[in-house]
């Protein structure tokens, strides 16, 4: 279902996952009937979607698992939020059961480097926050960027850029630099994202300036965003940067004409996330670097065609180191 609005940003909003119709089982015309084991895309990446991954493993880094705070070592398993939804992050193979993606290869990183069994659970964005909080949740490895409502809640252990991608149809002529560049248009979104926080602050500046405000719509699925997209009911679609490079390089009706980053007009990093004060946040930041320094980190980013998103160092970030 079809909606319009122009709601307030909602404070505990996670990134959006935006799944390929191809990979959704939605009605897409160009979708294919039976999911290939692999693909190469335009980039020359080839992307394995099947069962068996093959995933670049590590040996326990002792450092770093000395760290982990003993409330949550005691059962030998870290257990690990994310969502199934949008490739190449975190999304479901061919199996249309195994969570697979770049988010699910770094969290089994860091748990190997900590010396843990990677416990990994599948959630929706929703309930995400609320079940980190209650302890359900040890870590969340879901593309999460790190914002001023989150700090107040959640720890963070930095890992990636974190940008925004707006992407068009191939025959469109957009190319989005700012906010007057969607004046009038109509752009898909999730609600209560940071993309909408984006959005709604664009229009505000819009109609300060006596221009049209983009009409932003919101659909019942992921799935539907894009086909809405892809069959010129909508203009643009503001999602995360891996996402719209994916499609990019695989569909041959979708193009990126735009980049921002999550935390417009800040910066901002996605992050592990973790409760607030719990102590395991500085213990992931050390089995990341770890990872950095011993070039699996590297392996896993150009293995889903994300080199250009990697980070020098992962830093702990909290309240009070946030925007430091």
């Amino acid at each position: 279902m079809l909606r319009t609005t122009t709601a307030k940003f909602l404070a505990l909003a996670v990134l959006p996952a935006v799944v390929l119709p191809a990979l959704a089982g939605c009605s897409d015309p160009g979708a294919s009937a039976a999911k290939p084991e692999s693909e190469t895309a335009k980039n020359g990446v080839v992307y394995n979607t099947s069962v068996e991954q093959n995933r670049i493993r590590v040996e326990k880094d002792a450092t770093a698992a000395a760290t982990v705070p003993a409330a949550i070592s005691k059962d030998g398993k870290l257990t690990v939020a994310t969502t199934a939804g949008s490739v190449p992050l975190s999304f479901h193979a061919t199996d249309d059961k195994t969570p697979i993606g770049v988010e699910i290869d770094l969290a089994q990183l860091v748990a190997d480097k900590l010396g843990l069994e990677l416990d990994l659970q599948v959630t929706s964005w929703e309930n995400w926050p609320l079940k980190t909080q209650s302890g359900d949740f040890e870590a969340v490895f879901s593309n999460v960027g790190i914002n001023a409502a989150r700090v107040k809640l959640f720890d963070f252990s930095t890992y990636r850029a974190a940008y925004m991608g707006f992407e068009a149809k191939k025959s469109a002529s957009y190319d989005i630099k700012g906010t007057d560049d969607i004046s009038g248009l109509k752009v898909s979104v999730g609600s209560g994202t940071n993309q909408e926080k984006i959005l709604l602050a664009w229009n505000k500046e819009l109609e300060e300036k006596g221009k049209a405000p983009a009409t932003l719509q919101y659909y019942s699925s992921d799935a539907d965003t894009i086909l809405a997209l892809s069959s010129g009911r909508t203009d643009l679609n503001l999602a995360p940067y891996p996402s719209v490079t994916y499609r990019e390089n695989t569909r041959d009706d979708l193009k990126l004409v735009g980049k921002v980053n999550a935390g417009w007009p800040s910066e901002t990093l996605v992050a592990a996330t973790t409760l607030k004060g719990n102590g395991l946040a500085p213990a992931i930041t050390d089995a990341l670097n770890s990872t950095i320094k011993d070039g699996s980190y590297a392996k896993v980013l150009e293995r889903w065609g994300l080199s250009e998103e990697a980070v020098p160092e992962s830093k702990t970030v909290s309240e009070t180191s946030f925007g430091k």
